[in-house]
């Protein structure tokens, strides 16, 4: 005790046997720098998370590739590359990929932009197109009212100039077989085509063979104004009508549903549609209709009076001279072509136009032989109107 007494009476610590550690406040430090640290950490992953789901950081460059810069002055899509007509007609598309997007339509049926309306001259031909210079005639002063198409052998290669109104008209084409199935292939391969213009609302079948009996004026307009569409499609009793008939066509095409008609037909831009889409009649047709049964003459015909009767005009705008017997019709050469001959055409005939009779029933006719071409230019202006 007096020890301690004399520590205390000089200013220095009493002995002792326990003294508190002096490093006791470091725990409390190292407590508080982890907290810090632990802070720092979450608000930073919080922070990139963020970030990252804005899309400001990549995280992965391969999978999530940085963004195409575009130039301010880039103008968004507009409906002039929904409504601009194909500028080459040749393309890679085989029939299935063809016909369906043909099939794809507008479901409006205003037009939200100023559309002129064209009439689509489809030639199925074998090769070369003989009455070329009478056509160019037809043609010459009405751009923008028409568009053409032709299907040709695949094996034939056209020399048209580029002058012509027939250069690079060609579409990707197969081989067509009179009477086969492959025939009407043809034809929906030309209506798909010509669909691909948003701008065609009219469609003309026509042969190399065919030529036009009226000015383009007087075409247009009575294929514009009437209120049907011209395709022959009539009950015919006898063994080359209803004799062609195979009942494994039931149910979707009955005897009393069965009709023929003429191969070369006009229609409008609804029946095109429902001709390339058609995928109901198409498989009865091309088993059960096969010669003697002639599928041109019936397979169109049958299906639209089915599906459409109210729309048709029931008769052909294409003359042709059955007269003459036999399974081919007429054929004309240089020495037929005489004003009389056309006379014979247009006059002494009556037929419905719009339900009201008209005179005026034919406006083409086939078929021609190369060799009538010369007279036909000579006699165009006079007679034809061109």
């Amino acid at each position: 005790m007096q020890s301690r007494l004399v520590a205390l009476e000089e200013g220095k610590d009493p002995p002792s046997t326990f003294r508190p550690n002096q490093s006791r406040p470091l725990p409390l430090r190292l407590l508080q720098f982890f907290l810090l640290f632990l802070i720092l950490g979450l608000g930073a992953s919080i922070v990139s998370m963020y970030m990252i789901r804005l899309g400001i950081l990549n995280v992965n460059p391969v999978l999530q590739p940085e963004p195409t810069i575009r130039p301010c002055s880039e103008q968004p899509t507009s409906i002039e590359s929904w409504i601009r007509p194909p500028s080459k007609l040749l393309h890679n598309m085989n029939d299935t990929e063809l016909l369906w997007r043909a099939s794809v339509v507008p479901r409006i049926k205003s037009y939200p932009f100023k559309r002129v309306p064209k009439i689509a001259f489809m030639f199925l031909t074998k090769g070369p197109l003989p009455m070329e210079p009478l056509w160019e005639r037809f043609f010459k002063g009405h751009e923008g009212l028409y568009s053409i198409y032709v299907h040709s052998l695949p094996s034939y290669h056209p020399n048209f100039s580029p002058s012509s109104v027939f250069y690079r008209r060609q579409i990707p084409s197969q081989v067509a077989q009179w009477g086969q199935m492959s025939m009407c292939d043809a034809e929906r391969r030309l209506l798909a085509n010509a669909l691909l213009d948003i701008s065609n609302e009219w469609f003309v079948l026509l042969s190399e063979a065919c030529i036009p009996l009226h000015n383009f004026s007087i075409v247009y307009r009575y294929i514009s104004r009437s209120r049907y569409s011209f395709m022959g499609s009539f009950d015919e009793p006898g063994p080359y009508g209803r004799g062609r008939y195979n009942r494994n066509m039931a149910p979707e095409v009955n005897l009393t549903e069965w009709r023929k008609g003429s191969q070369w037909f006009e229609i409008n831009r609804e029946l095109a549609v429902k001709i390339v889409e058609d995928v109901t009649y198409y498989p009865k047709f091309k088993e059960f209709c096969k010669p003697a049964c002639y599928v041109d003459e019936h397979y169109f015909q049958t299906m639209l009076s089915i599906e459409t009767p109210h729309l048709l005009a029931n008769r052909s705008l294409t003359y042709v001279d059955w007269s003459r017997g036999g399974a081919h019709p007429a054929t004309f050469g240089k020495d037929d072509i005489k004003e009389e001959f056309f006379k014979k055409i247009f006059e002494g005939r009556t037929c419905l136009y719009n339900n009201q009779p008209s005179s005026l029933c034919f406006l083409f006719a086939r078929k021609f032989a190369p060799s009538a071409l010369n007279s036909l230019l000579n006699i165009s202006s006079r007679v034809l109107g061109f």
